[in-house]
């Protein structure tokens, strides 16, 4: 039976970096009129049982899904896996290595702001759920709670960013060991949010390839950071590569302004990412 459209395949609970309790984000999935809500949340699924069971008492559909973290050189870059084996070997171990550099980055990051700024690792713990991968977004928002920034794009912008003096980079494996690992897991890797700096950045289209010779299913063309050439670009690579082309609100509650079903995905391209994946989980 295909998945019940409007398709939401991008959101976060605060499993990872969102606001809102996985069951909770699924009823806000459902009272926002989604018939469909995947939950990827960074580098982990401990979300899922609860999200799967709340999707299933609200009377909608689940999509099993993650968003990996890889980095290309200096660029983070984020790839979304669905219907993939949770308790594969390799997966398991490189997100427990991930979310492991996530606190150690986290930590690092922190003793350099308490050097200048009033913070202190209680204050970001305040801010993360019991179990969740702590981050930067969790610094954001204690952050915020300080005083020191309005809200969490303005720290961002400001003492996270790349350039404030503050940053750590994150461990990551590259975009293609991603796909690889995805793929080893059963699943259906789909490039996220690729061109959020537009056409000229993103990846380089030779790497693009060996990305789609490793396995890549899909692109996530509609979201509200891809910029319009971006866009264009991504609709004539996915044409050109047979890619499942999605649609995602990357919601987080209240974490961003991004609102559940601003973008969607079509049943017939997750019905395509289903049959895609080796060992798929409905």
């Amino acid at each position: 039976m295909p998945y019940r459209a409007p398709i939401d395949l991008h959101t976060h609970s605060s499993v990872s970096d969102g606001t809102e309790a996985p069951a909770e984000l699924v009823r806000a999935a459902a009272a926002a009129g989604l018939g469909t809500v995947a939950l990827t949340d960074h580098d982990s699924t401990a979300g899922w049982a609860d999200a799967a069971a709340e999707a299933s008492a609200v009377d909608i559909d689940f999509v099993p899904g993650m968003e990996l973290s890889t980095r290309f050189g200096w660029k983070s870059v984020h790839m979304l896996a669905y219907f993939f084996d949770p308790a594969d070997e390799a997966l398991v171990a490189e997100t427990e290595r991930i979310r492991s550099a996530r606190r150690t980055r986290a930590e690092a990051m922190v003793a350099r702001i308490a050097v200048d700024y009033e913070l202190t690792w209680d204050d970001v713990l305040a801010h993360t759920a019991p179990g969740a991968s702590v981050g930067r977004p969790h610094i954001a928002d204690a952050l915020v709670t300080r005083g020191h920034v309005a809200d969490r794009s303005a720290a961002f912008e400001t003492l996270l960013h790349p350039s404030g003096g503050y940053f750590e980079p994150l461990y990551a494996p590259t975009p293609l060991e991603g796909v690889e690992l995805i793929r080893g897991a059963g699943g259906a890797p789909v490039l996220a949010h690729p061109a959020t700096r537009g056409r000229d950045n993103v990846l380089d289209p030779h790497y693009l390839r060996s990305l789609v010779d490793a396995g890549l299913a899909g692109v996530e063309v509609y979201h509200r950071e891809n910029t319009a050439d971006g866009r264009a670009y991504l609709l004539e690579f996915a044409a050109a590569n047979g890619l499942v082309v999605t649609g995602s609100s990357d919601y987080h509650g209240a974490g961003k302004p991004n609102v559940l079903g601003e973008n969607t995905t079509e049943p017939e391209a997750v019905e395509r990412l289903f049959r895609a994946a080796s060992a798929p989980l409905r």
